[in-house]
């Protein structure tokens, strides 16, 4: 038996509401009506994640993350266009791995994500 249940994956921003509205736009989910608050928000129902928290903090982001969200994508080409139209950044370029490729991409604060096209859904 588990010690915890996972419950939701949260960032710490400068500006919790343009951040979640850059989430919004790229996995989904709605907006929580009870937890909107200047320095913490919500989205809820965001596929396989739950839930995505967004929380003030004063500080910024100063290294790379220990823990990101990794996205699957059809086409990860698709997928960079898509998201730099509203405020992601590009890391690099695509790697290929024996089981998938991923590219590395930014959030409007920085926190990195992986958009993931795998290899197996090629042949679907």
């Amino acid at each position: 038996m588990p010690i915890a249940e996972p419950l939701a994956v949260t960032f710490d921003c400068h500006d919790p509401a343009r951040l979640a509205d850059f989430w919004l736009r790229l996995v989904g989910g709605t907006l929580e009506p009870e937890v909107h608050e200047d320095d913490y928000i919500v989205i809820e129902n965001v596929p396989v994640f739950g839930f995505l928290g967004f929380q003030q903090v004063p500080e910024d982001k100063t290294v790379k993350n220990r823990v990101h969200l990794d996205l699957d994508v059809s086409d990860i080409e698709t997928a960079v266009q898509a998201s730099t139209a509203i405020g992601a950044v590009r890391v690099g370029v695509p790697v290929e791995e024996p089981w998938n490729w991923f590219q590395v991409m930014r959030d409007p604060e920085g926190n990195e994500f992986c958009f993931i096209r795998r290899k197996e859904t090629e042949d679907s």
